[in-house]
């Protein structure tokens, strides 16, 4: 934990349950207009695809519109409660991966806009994508406010039982899929638990060797490369015409050397097995789209076993700007700090690195695994109680998150042991997904105007 962090955890509450239900003012707020900033730093031939992306509905709006709601939030009372927030809480930042120890485990697996700040605005993003993921799903307001509320009681119910357990016990807790599933069968119908169930089984069959198959192909001389299909992947050599092969086999292996260091040391071992193959750059997400994401193919020296690492442009987060907190020399270290913190367990490979580009510009990247039996929900496929089963182990391991960062003695005594926390939340998320319903139409109506480019489908 920083020292900025530290200090912050303990403090005094500043405001009272009820008003964080407050959404802030409608008016001066500009969602387009801070969305198309956000823009200028990223890859302006990959705006049309965030942008197409963004457009399908308003969930796939919501996703990408963190710094919207970061600008909304800083205009609402809060609790001053401090903990390292994930920042970008929605459910399709939730999902499944293995842990070094080969158990699938669930938790937030997203870190981009991690940073220290009130522990209900990690809440709040995740019971308003509840709400609008319900009223996308064809769910009525009353349907959704409902889902909302149970998922802050299961926040409040875990920090609670965390407050109790001790300060070991909060930091090793985690929740397990498998005997989650067997816990909540009873209270989902049989749909929704082949649905987890297919998720849970599918997320061990996404490996290197799975995106290896999609991601590229053998040439006639028996070399991998990787595939050619613009905008969503495009080989560095297609990117980058003065350098050759071996320099950029060069450049990369230095870079390396350099993420190598951010690295926890036992894991310094296991990476110098590997050797630096083939890059491209490869379209993520849909809030991420535009910023800068290379999938690295890496080779075993010993058996050449493939491992395939993602490193991903790490800019400040959509939070710095409206929080006082930590000033980071590097971006990627703020996402892997706020990333193994919170996780109960992470990546082997997760580390960062800093360096110029090939286009002569210095930027900050984090660097993981690209996929390790990684898997989330499909959450259009949820009925409304499926998303109130999902939305309450999303709340869950957010508690979990939480009481590791901050003081959770101290968010329960605030929380108290009446549901009105969990009624204040049900009004914002409901209130917040009527006003994301109108940012996404203003969204597309400014793409109909042709103010924004867009490319759909893709």
């Amino acid at each position: 934990m920083t020292a900025d962090l530290a200090a912050a955890v303990g403090q005094r509450p500043q405001t009272s349950l009820a008003d964080l239900a407050d959404v802030g003012e409608e008016s001066g707020r500009d969602p387009v207009g801070l969305l198309v900033g956000q823009g200028e730093s990223r890859v302006q031939d990959l705006l049309p695809v965030r942008h197409g992306r963004m457009s399908l509905n308003a969930f796939s709006f919501y996703r990408g519109a963190a710094l919207v709601m970061a600008d909304d939030l800083s205009r609402t009372p809060h609790s001053g409660l401090i903990v390292q927030l994930c920042g970008d809480a929605h459910l399709s930042n939730f999902g499944f991966f293995a842990t070094p120890e080969r158990q699938l485990a669930f938790d937030v697996n997203d870190f981009d806009e991690t940073y220290p700040g009130p522990f209900e605005w990690d809440v709040k993003r995740l019971v308003a994508s509840l709400a609008v993921a319900a009223d996308d799903n064809g769910c009525t307001p009353k349907v959704g406010k409902r889902i909302a509320r149970a998922c802050a009681a299961e926040y409040r119910a875990t920090i609670a039982n965390q407050a109790q357990v001790g300060t070991l016990a909060t930091w090793y807790s985690h929740l397990t899929p498998t005997s989650e599933l067997t816990a909540i069968r009873k209270l989902v119908d049989n749909a929704t638990t082949k649905i987890l169930r297919k998720e849970m089984k599918k997320a061990w069959g996404r490996n290197s060797l799975q995106a290896l198959s999609k991601l590229t192909t053998t040439d006639a001389d028996g070399e991998v490369r990787f595939v050619n299909t613009p905008p969503l992947i495009v080989p560095v050599e297609e990117l980058v015409s003065d350098m050759t092969s071996e320099q950029i086999v060069e450049d990369m292996s230095r870079r390396l050397a350099q993420f190598r260091e951010s690295m926890e040391a036992p894991h310094r071992v296991l990476v110098d097995k590997f050797e630096f193959v083939r890059m491209a750059r490869k379209v993520v997400g849909v809030g991420s789209v535009g910023s800068r994401a290379w999938v690295l193919l890496m080779r075993s020296k010993i058996d050449g076993t493939p491992l395939l690492l993602q490193a991903k442009e790490a800019q400040h987060s959509v939070l710095d700007r409206y929080l006082q907190g930590p000033a980071y020399s590097n971006q990627g270290e703020r996402v892997v700090f706020g990333q193994r913190l919170t996780q109960a367990v992470s990546d082997v490979f997760l580390g960062w690195q800093g360096a110029t580009g090939f286009d002569g510009v210095h930027r900050d990247f984090y660097v993981r695994q690209l996929r390790d039996a990684k898997g989330s929900v499909v959450i259009g496929t949820l009925d409304p109680k499926g998303l109130e089963v999902y939305g309450r182990i999303c709340g869950r391991v957010l508690a979990f998150g939480h009481a590791r960062s901050g003081d959770p003695v101290a968010i329960s005594r605030y929380l108290g042991d009446t549901d009105e926390f969990d009624r204040a939340m049900g009004r914002f998320a409901l209130s917040y997904s009527e006003r994301t319903i109108r940012d996404h139409q203003a969204f597309v109506e400014a793409i109909d105007r042709g103010d924004l480019a867009s490319t759909p489908g893709i």
